[in-house]
């Protein structure tokens, strides 16, 4: 299949398809869809921003609404995070304008009265995260009895995050007889025994390394003291162009970099797990729209992020296992772009950067970098003692850091 115009799906499909530009598929859409559409079970393993989500999605909604109409839940999304559930429903409510297929979404973090209102009001289609869809279930608010497919997005995330018994409760509750396609960046030990209990004679498709960045990502390699980072960063934000998505290891350190940033005249926000869903939501629209230039984020948020034309990864801090540093990474080099991901590291981290080569089988490039450029913060200056004073009107226009803080509360120190 070269062009969507192939497949066998309705014309108001093929028209939304067009509108949005969406003319040629990518690999995994190619190889994904027409089985799927033939009501075969599906476990695909392809590495972030290959485009996997219209290929779940396209067939999830051409068999939905080519059958009867039917009352109930009709199709279950399950994916990690808010973010990517919110995304996806993004996704699904532009692919099926004008289908009649009508969608819900169940996740933590937002007003649960209006989901359910969704849910009630004849959704077909429900995406949603672990948690609060067993919430739901354990108080009789959704019944998945109706449920004939089922679509698992990014396994092997929501495994890493614990949801396995979660996950396995929520398939219980569901008729045995259904369609279920399994969609992951990696096929771990855990995924594959989901995969050997839950899905049957599956077609089978592996894209590209799993285990490994994308060849679009120049992976660099900066060795420099933990004092010098921040000049590093900002060296790199003044001689490259585009967006920047820096790891940071905490929640703390997140927000003090964010802060340090916006500080130095670049717009900045951060993102971890200690935000409200409204927050992260803003920070992210923010990033997405251009109005944040750099996003500052933990690993919680990693697969989360979903924001095409990130130009440069930055690892301020190295990841806590080496398996984090495909998730970052892949969020720039997406769909067939170049990019960069830089890792910073301190001499005495130097047998963690070797870990991740050679649990990844990747070198990072060696890059230099004069110290003069990148000189260490003075220290032998005197402190200065800020007084309070009235802000004026301009200045808090002005202000480009965000930190969504809730009003009143004094900052968690957590480590992620």
């Amino acid at each position: 299949m070269t062009n969507f115009s192939e497949l066998p799906l309705s014309a108001q499909l093929k028209s939304n398809l067009a509108k949005n530009n969406f003319n040629e598929p990518t690999p995994i859409q190619s190889l994904a869809i027409e089985p799927a559409l033939a009501g075969k079970d599906i476990v695909a393993t392809a590495q972030t921003g290959t485009g996997k989500t219209l290929a779940f999605l396209l067939p999830t909604i051409q068999l939905l609404s080519t059958e009867p109409r039917q009352t109930g839940v009709r199709a279950l999304i399950l994916t990690p995070t808010r973010e990517l559930a919110l995304q996806i429903n993004e996704a699904l409510l532009m692919i099926s304008r004008g289908t009649g297929i009508r969608a819900a979404v169940a996740v933590g973090g937002l007003n649960e009265r209006s989901q359910l209102r969704d849910l009630r009001n004849g959704a077909n289609i429900l995406v949603a995260t672990p948690g609060r869809l067993y919430d739901f279930m354990s108080r009789g608010l959704v019944n998945l009895t109706t449920v004939r497919m089922l679509i698992l997005d990014e396994s092997d995330r929501m495994l890493d995050m614990g949801f396995l018994p979660t996950i396995k409760r929520i398939i219980a509750a569901m008729p045995a007889e259904r369609q279920t396609l399994l969609f992951s960046a990696t096929l771990e030990s855990s995924v594959k025994q989901l995969v050997e209990t839950h899905v049957r004679n599956a077609v089978r498709i592996e894209l590209g390394s799993i285990s490994k960045p994308s060849e679009q990502v120049e992976l660099h390699l900066y060795e420099v003291d933990q004092d010098r980072k921040f000049g590093l960063l900002e060296m790199m934000l003044r001689e490259e162009q585009g967006s920047f998505l820096v790891f940071a290891r905490t929640k703390h350190g997140a927000d003090k970099l964010a802060k340090k940033l916006a500080q130095g005249g670049y717009k900045s926000a951060a993102i971890h797990g200690d935000r409200s869903q409204n927050q992260r939501i803003q920070a992210l629209k923010g990033f997405q729209d251009g109005y944040y230039r750099v996003l500052v984020a933990t690993d919680v948020a990693a697969r989360g992020i979903h924001v095409e034309g990130i130009s440069h990864v930055v690892n301020y801090d190295l990841p806590q296992v080496p398996e984090d540093f495909i998730h970052r990474v892949g969020r720039t080099g997406r769909a067939g772009a170049k990019g960069t991901a830089s890792t910073f590291a301190t001499r005495s981290e130097r047998s963690e950067v070797g870990r991740i080569e050679r649990t990844l089988s990747v070198k990072l490039k060696r890059r230099e970098v004069s110290a003069s450029i990148i000189a260490a913060p003075r220290r032998d200056s005197a402190p200065v003692i800020v007084l309070p004073h009235a802000q004026r009107p301009d200045q808090a226009r002005n202000k480009s850091f965000r930190s969504f803080s809730s009003k009143g509360r004094r900052p968690v120190r957590r480590a992620v």
